[in-house]
């Protein structure tokens, strides 16, 4: 096996060791995806057309990704930081910026095994019709997992430990849940909290999904600021990483 393959394999052992990824990222919001699923009230169609229920499938899509971007990846690659992994091997012909080409790889896979199966537990379990606009729903979770990466990778070059990565991931996880519609759907904020919305990388991933689940193409809008995290959080990341 190539050095790359082996070192993208020996990452996949350690993400799924750690378990955040795979409990947190892709267990929990199935498990409540399930769950949603199974409250009758919730499977009413709304004023906006979909049942509530249609409409959390996108949302519980970006809670998968905020996890694996905002938590389980910035914190494993700021613990090699800490305990000098990164800065041994840069002594050897393995370059370390393999080791987050590794992770991104790692993180992204599982994000579309999660993907795959949040739409076939949807479907098949519940009835929930599979995105009605695939082209767009896939530019849209392109735009919004390329997002959160880099925001991951921003937190990882300003971290200075584990502990305050976790910290800066969980402030940042919240608030942008609750902009993505996890407590409070996108069509039942007020006018002044969707503007919001709409300029948050997950409030701006959920107007693109959801509108894609319905058979439009996302908007312009929504994927010029997922376009414009990526590029902003990448070059910051760039600008200020650290290998020790």
């Amino acid at each position: 096996m190539s050095p790359t393959w082996q070192l993208v394999k020996a990452e996949s052992v350690l993400t799924l060791r750690d378990k955040t990824g795979p409990l947190w990222g892709v267990g929990f919001p199935l498990l409540l995806l399930i769950i949603l699923g199974s409250v009758p009230v919730l499977n009413e169609p709304t004023s906006a057309g979909p049942t509530t229920f249609e409409l959390y499938v996108p949302v519980l899509i970006l809670f998968n990704l905020a996890i694996l971007g905002l938590s389980a990846m910035p914190t494993m690659l700021v613990g090699y930081r800490e305990n000098g992994v990164l800065r041994r091997m840069q002594t050897t012909p393995v370059n370390p910026a393999r080791v987050l080409g590794a992770q991104v790889a790692v993180n992204t896979a599982i994000a579309i095994a999660a993907l795959v199966v949040f739409l076939a537990t949807a479907k098949l379990g519940f009835g929930v019709r599979l995105p009605q606009n695939p082209a767009g729903f896939i530019v849209g979770w392109l735009l919004a997992t390329a997002a959160l990466v880099s925001i991951g990778l921003l937190i990882t070059a300003l971290a200075p430990g584990r502990g305050p990565a976790t910290a800066i991931g969980t402030v940042l996880f919240f608030p942008m849940m609750f902009f993505a519609g996890l407590w409070v759907q996108y069509h039942e904020m007020p006018p002044l909290l969707q503007d919001i919305s709409g300029y948050t990388p997950l409030g701006a991933g959920a107007i693109a999904l959801q509108a894609a689940s319905l058979g439009d193409f996302p908007g312009v809008q929504p994927l010029l600021v997922l376009a414009a995290y990526t590029v902003v959080c990448t070059a910051a990341a760039i600008r200020w990483f650290r290998w020790q």
